[in-house]
């Protein structure tokens, strides 16, 4: 049943989604997931290591974690990211690791400890980015904004590789609105310094496609952006994704032309769909793939075919 409903989901963006049969065996894959694991260490780390272990039977190139290592509700501890640590050293291969929301804008909760989010994202930076490489127990190299670029060198989270002539980016976006937030004059400075940072590599990843003639370019983040949304415009003025998405991102995907994939989590629940437009016209070249999480414990392993045609499938802790 999880097979058919898949295919038809696939099915109903034509050709960029679908995959011929004769080319199953052709390409590579990646895994995506996030928002994983949510809960108590004594309910979540069971399934969530399982899943890992699925995903290390499968054996994709890598696996890209989009944010969201712990829930909203439980502690910000320096023990807690140890064990997410732990976690991404369970992949047997690479995995790539963007920030949520929940692992900083979020921790200065009571329930989660009472921190100071711009000391967890520091703490976040110090202990999960190493200079040129991912985590996971082989892992691959990669780029960060930080190398690249002296003037964005606080974003070590900032990372670009390249596979098969595919372009991936993880882009540091998180939800509650991006850590905009107009009653906190720390939040908002972070948040502005973060966008910039932000906005200047994805025009570096349309800047590099240009010359690398990437088949499909790949961007990896923890927000829904449409969070937002108002009955009038998916980005008004006070949404924290207006400049990264609305003006940079989107423009600059319509004038690329070729594939685009947006990988992001926040939701929940798993989807895909071509949701993003711009001056109301549609964007037929941007796909965007939910990945579950929270009480979903499952992943997405997706396929890159020559041409850039993708199929997905959710991959379960159990076979």
């Amino acid at each position: 049943m999880m097979k058919t409903t898949l295919l038809r989901a696939c099915l109903a963006f034509g050709l960029v989604l679908s995959m011929p049969a004769a080319l199953a065996q052709q390409g590579f894959s990646f895994v995506a997931l996030g928002d994983l694991p949510y809960g108590s260490p004594e309910k979540a780390y069971v399934p969530y290591r399982a899943l890992i272990d699925r995903i290390n039977q499968v054996g994709p190139d890598f696996s890209i974690h989009v944010g969201d290592i712990k829930s909203g509700s439980t502690l910000c501890s320096d023990e807690e990211f140890a064990n997410q640590l732990q976690h991404f050293q369970r992949f047997k291969g690479a995995v790539v690791f963007t920030p949520g929301d929940n692992e900083w804008t979020d921790c200065h909760r009571a329930n989660n400890g009472g921190y100071d989010p711009l000391e967890r994202l520091a703490a976040l930076r110090k202990g999960f980015f190493k200079p040129g490489q991912s985590l996971g127990s082989q892992p691959i190299r990669v780029q960060s904004q930080a190398q690249r670029t002296p003037a964005f060198a606080t974003y070590v989270e900032n990372l670009r590789w390249q596979h098969q002539g595919v372009q991936f980016n993880t882009v540091h976006i998180v939800g509650s609105n991006n850590n905009l937030e107009a009653r906190d004059p720390a939040a908002s400075k972070e948040f502005y310094e973060r966008d910039a940072a932000n906005i200047a590599w994805i025009q570096s990843a349309f800047a590099d496609a240009a010359t690398q003639n990437p088949s499909l370019i790949v961007f990896a983040f923890q927000a829904d952006v449409f969070d937002s949304k108002s009955m009038y415009e998916d980005f008004p003025g006070w949404s924290g994704f207006r400049q990264s998405i609305g003006e940079t991102l989107l423009p600059l995907a319509q004038r690329w032309g070729k594939p685009v994939l947006v990988i992001h989590g926040d939701s929940h629940k798993f989807k895909l769909d071509q949701p993003f437009t711009l001056n109301r016209q549609p964007l037929p070249n941007i796909t965007r793939l939910i990945v579950p999480g929270a009480s979903d414990v499952r992943a997405v392993k997706v396929t890159v075919q020559p041409g850039a045609a993708l199929a997905f499938e959710l991959i379960s802790p159990v076979p």
